[in-house]
C-alpha cells in the first residue's frame, strides 16, 4: 500500500497528489487545456510526456520488447500489460460473477455487462454503448470513413479487426479445425458456429412464434417475416427486399452479370444454386428416391432428391441404419477431386463413423 503523504489536494474534485506539479498537470483536466501540439498531425495533449508518446505513432518506434514472444511496444507500460497474457495473472475479480481479468479497465467495462449501463450516446442516431471505443467505431457508419486498407488487394475497411479477418481470404488460413468431422475454419467463432451443426442446439428462439435458430443472424432475419419489413431497396427499378444478400442477387438481372461459369461447358450463370443444377446434366444423374422407403419407415417422395441432396438425406436421417445393413457406403466415401462431382458434407460425417466399425 503506498503510504506517502499526498499534502497537495485539488480544489475542484478533492484528489490528493505528493507532488505541487503533479496536481498542476492534474487542473488540466479541468480546463481542458491542451498547450502541447504534435507538429505532424496537429493534436493536441495536456501533458508534455503524452505528445512524446505520440511521436512514437509517426515513427513507428517501439522500443520496449517483450522477453517472452519478442514482440514490440512504443510504451512501457503495454508491455507490462502484456506479459499478463504470459503469466496467466487476473488480479481482477467481479464480485457478482467471478470472473477475472488481467487489467483494472477490463475489470470496469464488464460491470457495465451487469449494469446494462450505456453511457455512451451516438449524437447522429441516438444509439447508446456501453464503451467510448465502440461509439467511435459507431461514428465510422456515419462518416463512411475506412482508414484501414488491405496491402493485397486495396479493399478497405472501418474496423482494424476487419482487416484482419479479411487478410484471411488470401492467406486460405483456417487454424480452428472441428474435432467431430475436420472442417476448418479461418475464425474461431465460424468454428463454434459449426459445432451446432453436430449438436442441434438452436439456442435463438422467436419471441413470436417460438422458432428456434442455432445462430442469432438467423433469427434476426427470420424476425422479417413477421414485421414484413423490406429495408433494401433497388435504386433502379424500387423493388425492395428484407436481405442485403436478395437485393445483391436482384442487382445481377438488371447489370445481366453471369459470374458464376461451368468448368466443364463453360456457360455461365447468375446464381451459384443454378450452377449447381446445371452440373447434373454433365454427370447425367436424374432425381433419386431414398432406400429406406423400402425397408423403413421413411416417407420422404419418391424421386425428389438431387444427387447431393439424396446422399445427405440418407446419411442425416438413415446413418446408423445404413452401417447395420451395409446399403450405399460406396456413396459415403470421399468422391473424386474431380470438381464438377460435388460431394456432400453431412455424408463424410457418416463415412467416418462407419470407418470405426469397419476396416475401411
Amino acid at each position: 500500500m503506498d503510504t506517502r503523504e499526498k499534502p497537495h489536494s485539488c480544489e475542484l474534485c478533492g484528489k490528493a497528489f505528493s507532488h505541487k506539479n503533479y496536481l498542476n498537470v492534474h487542473y488540466l483536466t479541468h480546463t481542458e487545456e491542451k498547450p502541447h501540439s504534435c507538429d505532424v498531425s496537429g493534436k493536441a495533449f495536456s501533458q508534455k510526456n503524452n505528445l512524446n508518446l505520440n511521436y512514437l505513432i509517426h515513427t513507428k518506434e517501439k522500443p520496449h520488447s517483450c522477453g517472452v514472444c519478442g514482440k514490440a511496444f512504443s510504451r512501457k507500460n503495454s508491455l507490462n500489460l502484456h506479459y499478463l497474457i504470459h503469466s496467466k495473472e487476473k488480479p481482477h475479480s467481479c464480485d457478482l460473477c467471478g470472473k477475472a481479468f488481467p487489467q483494472k479497465k477490463n475489470l470496469d467495462l464488464h460491470y457495465l455487462s451487469h449494469t446494462k449501463e450505456k453511457p455512451h450516446s451516438c449524437e447522429v442516431c441516438g444509439k447508446a454503448f456501453s464503451q467510448k471505443n465502440s461509439l467511435n467505431l459507431h461514428y465510422l457508419i456515419h462518416t463512411k470513413e475506412k482508414p484501414h486498407s488491405c496491402e493485397v488487394c486495396g479493399k478497405e475497411f472501418s474496423q482494424k479487426n476487419d482487416l484482419h479477418r479479411h487478410y484471411l481470404i488470401h492467406t486460405k488460413e483456417k487454424s480452428h479445425s472441428c474435432i467431430i468431422c475436420g472442417k476448418a475454419f479461418p475464425l474461431k467463432n465460424n468454428l463454434n458456429r459449426h459445432y451446432l451443426t453436430h449438436t442441434k442446439e438452436k439456442p435463438h428462439s422467436c419471441e413470436v412464434c417460438d422458432k428456434a435458430f442455432s445462430q442469432k443472424h438467423s433469427l434476426n432475419r427470420h424476425y422479417l417475416i413477421h414485421t414484413k419489413e423490406k429495408p433494401h431497396s433497388c435504386i433502379i427499378c424500387g423493388k425492395a427486399f428484407p436481405l442485403k444478400n436478395n437485393l445483391n442477387r436482384h442487382y445481377l438481372t438488371h447489370t445481366k452479370e453471369k459470374p458464376h461459369s461451368c468448368e466443364v461447358c463453360g456457360k455461365a450463370f447468375s446464381l451459384k444454386n443454378n450452377l449447381d443444377v446445371h452440373y447434373l446434366t454433365h454427370l447425367k444423374q436424374k432425381p433419386q428416391s431414398c432406400e429406406m422407403m423400402k425397408i423403413s419407415n421413411c416417407h420422404a417422395t419418391p424421386g425428389t432428391f438431387e444427387p447431393d441432396r439424396f446422399t445427405t438425406h440418407q446419411t442425416s436421417l438413415h446413418c446408423s441404419s445404413l452401417m447395420e445393413l451395409g446399403l450405399e457406403l460406396d456413396t459415403l466415401r470421399p468422391q473424386s477431386r474431380d470438381l464438377t462431382i460435388r460431394p456432400p458434407q453431412v455424408g463424410n460425417l457418416c463415412y467416418m463413423r462407419w470407418c470405426q466399425t469397419t476396416s475401411c
